[in-house]
């Protein structure tokens, strides 16, 4: 009788303790996830606070999380054309928007027809895909290419062409393919589905978290390309915003050294370092609204798609 009323007593006890232990652990998780989502706003709120601090301030001080000296400055030069930026808004996300969509087509296309294992000939041409990777013409060879054969300077095609394929990202797209069961495609050749109708109805559903993490891939590097505007493009109604930036920028560096070096005007500090920061807010904003559409796809195709090699 004694050993039942011990038992009973211990359990309660035994509860408790884990409960509480619960309680705490939940108390460090949410502590920590906070100091971490804390940590990684910070740098967004430094750049905010000091695209709308006066120049001066910022070399006097540095960047301070509150402006000591507020001022729009930067901003008022960096929108001091608005129709060029939204020129150059307007071609970047066009070659974001028709980049994204046809490369990932492709891609998922590709990595379909690699990850088919009635396809004789997929190991070929997969490592034709990977011995690419392995070396490179130059920047030279395909400089020449691109202008004498393919005469694509000064075209919107040069800033979607040379971002259409990455074979990193066919790679991932038949990992993650090759693990959907092979029983879905041969129900639907039974049922007389084509393979471009299995393809759309059925893979493509499946391929969501895949689709959404190489779409978001795909999309920041079209969106964040400067380099192929900067060999490529000089007419300025096709210059993408970045490259936009980039000139706006070296402008003001040149312009700056020009007036240190002549002292032509003494007592002006053009805003540098707030418009830098201002660029960068500009740079960023669309790509922060629309990552949180495609988050919850992101972390399932970065693990789901590296399972499998």
């Amino acid at each position: 009788m004694s050993s039942t009323v011990a038992n009973l007593e211990v359990k309660p006890a035994g509860a408790k303790r884990k409960h509480a232990d619960r309680v705490l652990l939940s108390v460090i998780g949410y502590v920590t996830l906070t100091l971490l989502a804390l940590f990684c706003l910070f740098p967004f709120v430094l750049i905010l606070s000091s695209s709308l601090t006066e120049e001066s301030s910022i070399i006097q001080y540095g960047f301070q999380i509150f402006p000591k000296a507020f001022s729009t400055e930067a901003y008022s030069l960096l929108f001091k054309y608005p129709a060029d930026m939204l020129k150059a808004y307007s071609v970047t996300i066009f070659v974001t928007v028709v980049g994204t969509s046809c490369g990932l087509f492709l891609t998922a296309m590709t990595g379909y027809v690699l990850s088919r294992r009635d396809f004789k000939w997929r190991n070929h041409f997969s490592f034709f895909f990977f011995f690419t990777t392995l070396f490179s013409g130059g920047l030279v060879p395909w400089y020449l290419m691109i202008v004498n054969n393919l005469h694509l300077k000064d075209t919107i095609l040069v800033l979607i062409l040379p971002l259409l394929m990455n074979v990193f990202y066919i790679i991932v797209m038949k990992s993650f393919m090759s693990s959907i069961p092979d029983a879905i495609n041969e129900s639907a050749k039974i049922d007389g589905a084509s393979d471009f109708l299995i393809f759309r109805k059925l893979i493509v559903p499946l391929s969501k978290p895949a689709l959404a993490t190489i779409g978001l891939f795909i999309a920041l590097a079209y969106w964040n390309d400067w380099y192929n505007a900067l060999l490529f493009i000089s007419n300025s109604d096709l210059m993408p915003l970045q490259y936009y930036l980039y000139k706006m920028l070296g402008n003001m560096d040149g312009m700056r050294k020009a007036m240190m070096e002549t002292g032509v005007v003494v007592n002006m500090d053009l805003p540098t370092e707030s418009l830098k920061m201002a660029m960068t807010l500009v740079a960023t904003g669309p790509v922060l609204v629309a990552y949180p559409f495609i988050q919850k796809y992101f972390v399932s195709g970065l693990t789901l798609g590296s399972v499998k090699g």
